[in-house]
């Protein structure tokens, strides 16, 4: 009991900053930048920092946490597969619209694409994203997947999942000080280092990041809130090794 109610107060912690991430930058492209439209202008720009924010990090960050729902641990696995698989997929075609916002910016702009640190971290992040999702549709949805495969993806699945948070992190945190730079110290009137309204609400976004991303690892270290293997998962386990053991011997 109270486990459940430390883990609930956690993920209640978890969702809230995630609300709070969407809505700072939103409010932060919308007022500073200028609202959003899709017309290869600066206004097109905006949607890329909204839509990289959300999918890359809180929807994934809350996909990747699904299976810790005490609620859910009674109910159909494979049913919470789907939702976990779906809120990924999610959160990879609201990535891949943002790199396609910011790609035609650049395009009407006549700016270079891919020069920045930043771009290529996060081109890099998707496509780690991208390949983890296709691995795990293949090693955990697929009704046809050995059970010797789904074995040895399971250790690499969760560690690349625990890496791609921490590459989006990265990409937005990254971002949000380059956004800073090019318009504060290229355009405006007060520079970066005076710290203007904008850069300290931007700051301020940045550190909510950071904050939902340590909730978010804060949940996947404790063990006791993982799902609870049934007797069929055990034993399936059990089988793959002495299979393993016995292709070794021989």
């Amino acid at each position: 009991m109270r486990s459940s109610v430390l883990f609930y107060s956690t993920y209640t912690l978890c969702v809230c900053l995630g609300l709070l991430c969407v809505l700072f930058v939103s409010c932060w492209t919308s007022h500073w930048g200028g609202a959003f439209a899709w017309d290869y202008s600066a206004l097109q720009f905006n949607w890329h920092p909204v839509l990289m924010v959300s999918g890359l990090v809180v929807v994934y960050g809350n996909a990747a946490v699904v299976y810790r729902l005490p609620f859910t641990w009674k109910q159909n696995k494979f049913t919470w597969k789907l939702v976990h698989a779906g809120l990924m997929l999610l959160g990879l075609l609201l990535s891949a619209v943002g790199l396609c916002a910011v790609f035609d910016y650049h395009t009407g702009a006549n700016i270079p694409n891919l020069y920045s640190l930043h771009s290529w971290v996060g081109i890099c992040t998707v496509a780690v994203f991208a390949l983890q999702w296709i691995l795990g549709l293949a090693g955990f949805l697929f009704p046809c997947s050995p059970l010797w495969f789904r074995s040895s993806l399971k250790p690499v699945h969760v560690w690349l999942g625990k890496s791609i948070l921490i590459l989006s992190l990265i990409s937005c945190i990254s971002g949000i000080n380059e956004k800073l730079l090019f318009t504060l110290n290229g355009s405006s009137e007060e520079p970066y280092s005076s710290l203007p309204v904008e850069a300290k609400f931007a700051n301020s976004l940045g550190i909510l990041l950071v904050a939902f991303g340590l909730v978010v690892f804060g949940i996947l270290s404790k063990n006791k809130w993982q799902r609870p293997e049934t007797d069929r998962e055990r034993v399936q386990l059990l089988h793959t090794e002495d299979n393993t053991r016995n292709d070794g011997c021989t």
